[in-house]
């Protein structure tokens, strides 16, 4: 009965109820995303670990069926991809990047390979992607697979053949939005299938299909990343908060000095989460940060944290010398519009930071 048509808005457009109503139900049961836009490519070869080594910040050299977050870097440190590599095989590796970055990802892979051998696939059309995410997922997947879904059978960062209804998906135990779920890898001539398989079974557990917006407010209340706006090929990993998905102990790797002198010299910024403490307005991005009543930046992403309860934007803040206490000590504010909000500032996810709901 809605009219399918944007109202364009600074304040809560015709879309915002309906976004709540996805994120709510993403946080407390299940929700569906549909994210076949995902690039994919296939790194394989005899010297596919060897080449994603050097490539990739993380640790490459891990078993079949583990699923790896991390960052390809240029020299100066900075973030050239944001992605997920999962290992197929010990020569097969599967790599998950931004739609809307595929080609650039395409560009350097291919333009970083030397005298390995190694064959660099874009395999995007050939797979669709069902997002289960939400408390309830683990109780869906079980209704439509005669797999186990248990922590002990399938933990986090990992990824199976798995059945659903008639058809067989790849399931990688990752998520986006900060709670348990699956994406499910599904040939592209089964895609259907798959979707009307869940969508039928998640009639009994109160399954939401869910749209972008809602895959972006999710995510920003768990202070994921999102590239192109909070981190880029500018943005140093480690003043990014990303140091997790750094090893420096593996040995070389693009970007390995810039990372180690960074370590050394200390931060000159950081990548603050911010919450606004009037639950009315809204952030998008490009708002002025106001620390102690001076302009320090920049807000990069904003979106509204509908379980938080008041926008919630992320942004870089100055701090040569600083500690984390000395940046979080400060009074914070969000200029929208020619008036100034108060915000509440953390350097760890407002929303589970500890990762609790993810491993549940």
């Amino acid at each position: 009965g809605q009219e399918r048509e944007y109202r364009y808005s600074w304040k809560r457009q015709n879309w915002f109820e309906n976004q709540r109503e996805e994120h709510l139900a993403v946080r407390s049961g299940v929700g569906l995303f549909d994210m076949t836009s995902f690039g994919k490519i296939r790194v394989e070869g005899r010297d596919a670990q060897a080449f994603l080594q050097r490539l990739c910040a993380n640790e490459m050299n891990v078993d079949p069926g583990r699923v790896v977050y991390t960052q390809m870097l240029n020299t100066r440190g900075g973030i050239e991809s944001d992605l997920t590599v999962t290992r197929l095989s010990q020569t097969a590796f599967f790599l998950v990047v931004p739609g809307a970055t595929l080609q650039r990802d395409l560009a350097w892979l291919r333009k970083h390979v030397r005298d390995e051998f190694v064959v660099i696939t874009d395999v995007t059309a050939a797979e669709s992607v069902h997002c289960v995410m939400g408390p309830r997922a683990r109780e869906l997947m079980q209704k439509v697979s005669p797999n186990d879904f248990s922590n002990e059978a399938h933990p986090f960062a990992t990824a199976r053949e798995i059945e659903i209804g008639m058809g067989l998906a790849r399931a990688h135990r990752v998520t986006y939005v900060g709670e348990l779920g699956w994406e499910l890898y599904v040939s592209t001539d089964q895609a259907a299938h798959v979707f009307e398989t869940l969508e039928l079974a998640g009639a009994d557990v109160g399954l939401k299909l869910c749209g972008l917006h809602t895959l972006d407010s999710c995510r920003i209340e768990k202070a994921f990343r999102h590239f192109g706006h909070d981190i880029t090929d500018e943005d140093h990993v480690l003043e990014a908060g990303l140091g997790f998905a750094v090893k420096p102990g593996k040995g070389e790797f693009i970007g390995r000095e810039a990372v180690l002198a960074k370590r050394d010299n200390g931060l000159s910024r950081r990548l603050v989460q911010f919450r606004l403490s009037d639950s009315e307005p809204l952030l998008f991005h490009n708002e002025a940060i106001v620390r102690d009543g001076e302009i320090v930046g920049t807000i990069t992403s904003g979106n509204y944290g509908h379980h938080l309860g008041g926008a919630i934007g992320l942004g870089y803040v100055a701090c040569k010398g600083e500690s984390e206490a000395d940046v979080l000590a400060s009074a914070y504010e969000i200029e929208i519009a020619g008036t100034r909000v108060k915000a509440e500032a953390s350097l760890k996810p407002m929303y589970d930071p500890k990762a609790e709901r993810v491993r549940a």
